[in-house]
């Protein structure tokens, strides 16, 4: 018979042991990261659910808070993200189509990726000092819906590049390589084969971007620090507002009745926000699974 120990049996105990613990380590972080993200979402219901009502969303800025709404800070959250919308992605996806499949491995390909890289992580009320600097004095475009779309574009860019430079360097190889095969030059590649297995992923990077986007104030009080707008814009160099400068400056009052004001347009807010992503997330499935086909 043979005596050999089994020398594997403790040490796979350890890992195992080991193992349990960091699984349990995760998720007690992320439990603690919902319960403080569900008490604030219960604290908000409570106090802003009666404040929910078609005066809120339908009427203008008041100094009575029986009176006060968000519809022209709505109505430019709206224009403004559209706006944004129009501007960043066409120049984002292409930027990023371009230093995956376009861009020569050199010196300066490195330093625009690192740069872009670092971009991503600044403050965003840089970008506001930025765009107030260039849109707003240097280019004469006031303080308009314009000079806050394109100082968002600077701002969300960096993270549009960079999601979808990940979702086309994730497209396996061997699809470039079956569509250059079959005689295809290197535009017919990425528009047959390359951006319609990316596009959900691209996608994805559209929702992150513009997600963070529609809940920065940070750059819109560089830009235009209005809250009591009675119009809505109607040009892009128009005047306007965006919903979290009114919910801030309902925040900032002292009376009880506006706090529940902001709590009611946060509702509103975090409803305009879950209802582009539940779209933008609708049509990523519906094109994940076209190209799954």
């Amino acid at each position: 018979m043979s005596t050999k120990k089994d020398f594997t049996s403790p040490l796979l105990s350890k890992r195992k042991i080991v193992g349990l613990l960091f699984l349990s380590f995760c998720m007690l972080g992320v439990l603690v990261a919902l319960m403080g993200l569900m008490s604030l979402l219960v604290q908000v219901i409570i106090q802003g659910y009666d404040w929910v009502t078609p005066n809120l969303i339908f009427n203008y800025p008041s100094r009575h808070p029986e009176q006060a709404g968000l519809w022209s800070a709505l109505v430019g959250t709206l224009y403004m993200m559209g706006l944004t919308a129009l501007i960043t992605v066409p120049i984002g996806i292409g930027a990023a189509i371009y230093l995956e499949e376009y861009a020569p491995k050199n010196w300066f390909t490195s330093f625009v990726e690192i740069n872009t890289s670092n971009l991503a992580g600044v403050p965003s009320i840089v970008y506001g000092l930025l765009g107030l600097a260039i849109f707003v004095y240097f280019l004469k475009l006031e303080r308009s819906i314009l000079a806050g779309s394109l100082t968002m574009s600077l701002l969300i860019l960096p993270v549009l590049i960079l999601a979808s430079r990940e979702a086309i360097k994730a497209v396996p190889s061997s699809h470039r390589e079956a569509a250059f095969a079959l005689g295809g030059d290197r535009w017919q590649v990425i528009k047959m084969a390359v951006l319609p297995t990316s596009f959900p992923g691209i996608l994805t990077g559209v929702i992150l971007a513009l997600s963070r986007a529609i809940g920065e104030a940070a750059p819109m009080v560089a830009i235009t620090a209005l809250v009591y707008i009675t119009f809505v814009p109607v040009t892009p160099m128009d005047r306007f507002t965006v919903m979290p400068i009114q919910i801030f400056n309902w925040v900032s009052r002292p009376q009880d009745d506006f706090r529940g004001l902001a709590a009611g347009g946060i509702i509103i807010l975090l409803i305009l926000l879950l209802s582009m992503n539940s779209i933008a997330v609708i049509l990523r499935n519906k094109f994940q699974v076209r190209s799954e086909e």
